[in-house]
């Protein structure tokens, strides 16, 4: 499937808005579905990420995990909100093995596979914070969030990211009362931050007609405004404490079933991808930017959008074999309503790239994961997960540096 051809603009950008009206009429429903508990990880080994008593791992790489970011790492804080983007019902959860958790997956995400790989349990999300849970960090992830505090106003209930970072700060402020504000300080610098944000300042801002964002800003603009904002939050992260930063960049959305379902010719929409790319392009050179003028930070640039369109473009090497339509969804390419609750999804789930209108499959966020923590330079940049884990912040040369500069 070409991840550039052309596609009719007005058409598309009015069907997504018409789109997204009807999903949020429907899913109104999803709010009666009572929540099963959330679980370990399949076979029953771990302990329930958000138990008190969960036991520590051998052979972790990090003293915790951070999570920020929107639906694709959400693990359930929008489930008790009066918010539409939730994912609390099955058949969401139907390969996790605690079932619907409120993470829109059919499985894993790609920070579940990640704390994976780092040696860690799942991170519990911040909604089941407490400073005794603390062990291995939050997620503080929220389905409909973005970078801009407006954006997914549409769903009602979510959490910003400048909101998610007041949510990280009132963690460090309990989480000192109970070890110390100098254990915190330690565990948190050496402990790793995943930030993954744009996706929804896109199609749940700039791309809805219910916004006047695309009336203000041209491409270039929007992307500019992202950036500063964006710029100013990671900053705020790391002035408390943090140092070790994963940042993914937004996934190829022109392709992603519900802005296929608008498109009659069946391609990927180049527009809503030519949105996106800027965008992406700035976050690297922020990257690189905060890597040279914070003074012992280091900040990856995960590339979710080269490392999604390779799977799209070579699927049968990857094993899969439906790229165009979701597993669970209704309409056009199951992607004009997203995945409705006790709806019956695919069967063959392993063959299917996208679980939903929006979402990757699990089998999609476990490869995109161990790319990223294993991966070269054209998956992540400038080092890959592993590495950066290995990386050890020194306070000597951080106040060194910071004399230099003053």
């Amino acid at each position: 499937m070409a991840t550039n051809s052309p596609s009719s603009s007005h058409p598309t950008l009015f069907s997504l808005f018409l789109h997204t009206s009807l999903l949020l009429l429907l899913t109104i429903s999803s709010s009666c579905v009572t929540s099963r508990a959330q679980g370990g990880r399949g076979g029953g080994d771990d302990e329930g990420v958000a138990s008190s008593g969960a036991r520590r791992r051998t052979g972790e790489l990090v003293p915790a995990m951070f999570v920020f970011g929107d639906s694709l790492i959400d693990n359930g804080n929008n489930n008790d909100l009066p918010s539409f983007a939730k994912a609390n019902y099955y058949p969401y959860g139907i390969d996790f093995s605690g079932g619907p958790t409120g993470r829109f997956s059919n499985g894993y995400t790609i920070v579940d596979e990640i704390a994976e790989l780092l040696g860690l349990p799942f991170i519990p999300p911040y909604s089941e914070a407490s400073s005794s849970n603390f062990g291995f960090g939050f997620n503080y992830a929220s389905a409909a969030a973005g970078i801009l505090d407006e954006t997914g106003h549409n769903f009602v209930g979510r959490i910003p990211f400048n909101q998610q970072i007041r949510n990280f700060a009132a963690s460090l402020a309990q989480i000192s009362t109970r070890i110390g504000r100098a254990a915190t300080s330690e565990s948190v610098r050496r402990s790793v931050l995943f930030v993954g944000f744009g996706s929804n300042d896109y199609l749940n801002n700039y791309l809805m007609p219910n916004y006047n964002t695309r009336l203000r800003y041209n491409k270039d603009q929007f992307s500019d405004l992202l950036i500063r904002q964006y710029r100013t939050q990671l900053i705020s992260l790391y002035n408390f404490g943090a140092r070790k930063f994963m940042i993914a960049n937004v996934g190829v959305l022109g392709c992603i079933p519900s802005v296929l379902a608008q498109n009659f010719l069946t391609h990927c929409s180049e527009e809503v991808d030519n949105l996106v790319l800027p965008f992406n392009n700035k976050v690297k050179l922020m990257v690189n930017n905060l890597n040279a003028n914070l003074a012992n930070a280091n900040f990856i640039y995960i590339d979710i959008y080269d490392m999604f369109a390779d799977i799209l473009n070579h699927p049968t090497a990857y094993g899969f074999s439906v790229i165009d339509r979701g597993c669970c969804g209704i309409g056009r390419n199951s992607g004009q309503i997203s995945c409705l609750p006790f709806q019956t999804p695919c069967d063959n789930r392993e063959q299917y790239i996208f679980w939903d209108a929006f979402h990757p499959t699990s089998k999609v966020n476990i490869i995109l994961a161990r790319r990223a923590f294993n991966g070269s330079s054209n998956s992540v940049f400038p080092m890959n997960i592993l590495q950066l884990a290995s990386y050890q912040p020194r306070i000597g040369l951080e106040k060194n540096l910071r004399t230099q500069k003053s």
